[in-house]
């Protein structure tokens, strides 16, 4: 599903709203995702699940062309824990 069919949906699920304010909502609904993880907080979406940032230690790879050792420096990843309601639909 894109960003543009949730749009679509949402403003077919609730009378009142149009395709614009739809769109409003769903953006700063995941603005304030965003905002959050920058901000290294947990979102915590009952039913649903957590959202949190995870620090990747450094690490030596190898390069599959040319089999040459690398260095992956660090990095910060998203981290979602699927919450228990959605797990038992997804059964």
């Amino acid at each position: 599903m894109t960003k543009s069919e949730l749009i679509d949906r949402v403003t077919n699920q609730i009378s009142g709203l149009n395709r614009d304010q739809t769109e409003i909502i769903i953006d700063t609904f995941f603005q304030t995702i965003i905002g959050s993880l920058k901000n290294d907080e947990k979102v915590e979406l009952r039913g649903f699940g957590n959202f949190k940032l995870k620090l990747r230690n450094p690490r030596k790879a190898r390069n599959p062309k040319t089999g040459e050792q690398v260095e992956v420096p660090s990095k910060k990843v998203i981290h979602f824990k699927a919450g228990r309601e959605l797990r038992d639909i997804l059964k």
